[in-house]
Order: C-alpha cells, then sequence, then structure tokens
C-alpha cells in the first residue's frame, strides 16, 4: 500500500487542490534544503529522533523519513489506537513515542511499532500533548473541555505521570494556552498563551516553573507567536508567529518559523516565511546535536 492509499485508508488532514507538503531542514549554520516533496500525502509536525530519522504525522499514523533528500516515507505501525492527530512527542529513552488519538486521549506506543498503551483517564477533557520531562516521567499537555456552553474553549495546562494516574494543573492565568514543552533541564515549561495581553487571541510566549511558580512572558511581539520548543543543549528556541490578528493556529496562512537565543528571545537569529501555519512546527523538530530543526511547508498553485 503507498502513501496516498495509506491516507485514503486511515484518514486524516488532506492537501487542498493544487497543494503539496514540502518538508524542510534547516541548519543553523548553512542553507535550509528540501528533504521531501509529497502531493498525496499531508504531512505534519516532524520530531527529530536520536538515530537521525524525523518522525511526522499524515493520513491519521506516524511515518518516519531520514533527514537526507530523496529519501522516502516508512509507516510505524500502531496499533490498539485510533487517528493520530499532530501532536506526538518522543519519549527520552528514544525507545517510544507519545501520542494524541483523535479519541481525545493520550497513548504510549513504541517507536519501532506495536501495541499503544493508554495514559489519560478523564472523558470530560480532551488531552493535546506537547511535552515529555528529561526523565521521562511526566507529560505535558493541553487540556480542553469537551463541553463548553457555546463558548470558545480554552485550554489549561495539564501535567500528568507517563504512566497514567492523578492529573495536576498549573495555572498560566486566564486566556487560551498552548504548546507546553519542558526545558532541557526539566525546571520551567515554555509554552504560548494570550493570557499575558487584552487583545482576544494574540497568543505570547511565556513560561512558569514545574511548581507552578515564577510565570513570566518571554517576549513581546505584534505577531501571534505560537508552540516555542528548545534545542536539546537549551541554548536555541523556535516558534512560528502568525500575522497580527490571527485567531488561534489556523493551517494555509503565511507564517514566519524563528529561531533565537535563550538569551534573547526577542531578536530572531534566523526567520523563515512559508505558508503553513497548522502542522507546520507543533512539536519539537530539533536535531539531536542542536544543530538544525526541521518543519514543513504547504505551497499551493491554486
Amino acid at each position: 500500500m503507498d502513501a496516498a492509499q495509506q491516507s485514503e485508508s486511515t484518514g486524516g488532514r488532506r492537501h487542498a487542490p493544487g497543494q503539496w507538503s514540502t518538508v524542510w531542514v534547516a541548519p543553523l549554520e548553512g542553507e535550509p534544503f528540501v528533504v521531501l516533496e509529497s502531493t498525496d500525502l499531508l504531512l505534519e509536525a516532524p520530531n527529530w529522533s536520536d538515530d537521525g530519522r524525523l518522525v511526522l504525522n499524515g493520513g491519521g499514523r506516524l511515518w518516519s523519513l531520514p533527514p537526507t533528500h530523496g529519501a522516502g516515507l516508512s509507516p510505524i505501525g500502531i496499533d490498539g489506537v485510533s487517528r493520530l492527530n499532530n501532536d506526538h512527542v518522543l519519549a527520552p529513552d528514544g525507545d517510544d513515542v507519545f501520542v494524541t488519538s483523535d479519541d481525545g486521549h493520550l497513548y504510549v506506543a513504541p517507536l519501532s511499532g506495536g501495541t499503544a498503551r493508554r495514559i489519560t483517564d478523564d472523558r470530560n477533557v480532551r488531552h493535546y500533548l506537547h511535552g515529555v520531562s528529561p526523565d521521562g516521567g511526566t507529560l505535558a499537555f493541553v487540556e480542553i473541555p469537551c463541553e463548553h456552553d457555546g463558548r470558545d474553549p480554552q485550554g489549561r495546562l495539564g501535567l500528568v505521570s507517563a504512566t497514567g494516574g492523578e492529573v495536576r494543573h498549573l495555572d498560566a492565568g486566564d486566556g487560551h494556552l498552548d504548546g507546553p514543552e519542558f526545558t532541557p533541564d526539566g525546571e520551567w515549561i515554555v509554552f504560548n498563551s494570550d493570557a499575558f495581553t487584552d487583545e482576544p487571541g494574540h497568543a505570547q510566549l511565556g513560561r512558569i516553573r514545574v511548581d507552578g511558580s515564577g510565570l513570566e512572558r518571554l517576549v513581546e511581539s505584534d505577531t501571534v507567536d505560537w508552540f516555542p520548543h528548545l534545542s536539546p543543549d537549551g541554548r536555541f528556541a523556535s516558534y512560528v508567529s502568525f500575522p497580527a490578528g490571527t485567531i488561534g493556529h489556523p493551517a494555509d496562512v503565511p507564517v514566519v518559523v524563528n529561531v533565537v537565543s535563550t538569551e534573547d528571545w526577542s531578536t530572531p537569529i534566523q526567520s523563515y516565511a512559508v505558508f503553513g501555519g497548522q502542522g507546520t512546527l507543533n512539536v519539537n523538530s530539533w536535531s539531536p546535536d542542536s544543530d538544525a530543526l526541521a518543519f514543513v511547508e504547504y505551497p499551493t498553485r491554486e
């Protein structure tokens, strides 16, 4: 079964007419280059494994891709879970992958393929995974109520053991929160939130200590900033900027992928203007050596 047939059989987000997915690798030193262009399978949200592979979702499942031009996709067979979305995180030990299913729950499965085990229990909320602690013991996720009285639901920051159990919530202020990810030292969680401004939907980057103290804003900008991701060595970060006035993190809009030093979040070292948004940089896509990151663009001929 080829990639197009896989997509048809498993569902998932699809390209608009005349559109395709372009997977990029951007070295910190050097020019970005294309790893893969796919017209049949819409690919999203690359992780980067310790053994040098990109792990992306597409067609409701995960795929493995060597980060070299001309390489091909290989499916990762995960059983016991329904369609996967683009919120997936690799375990620090390199053996497992934590995933988010369209049933609203978090699961863990072997990265080599195998049967998934469900982690979360609460059926009254949907869970969207974004971070795992450096020791692999705790997951950071966004919690959104299944019923929200017709109002725009606001994401809440939740922490849960990687083996399941009681959820602990951190108070990061009012407003929608998304993209929570642990720093490499395990002391902070970085995220985006619209709680830092009075303008609805104006997401900005912030952080909070894992004990719930020290809430602070990391950068003040006119753009709508989402999904901060730190390099493994903690020296750099990436995030995606949407145009001012954007609500949420939609697909198919002009965005900028930014790379900054964690000592100065307000001054990009590199910036890449792409057509994308949703799926471009939802999860941590830094290489294990912190020398490059991957992202996805969605060009269109229409």
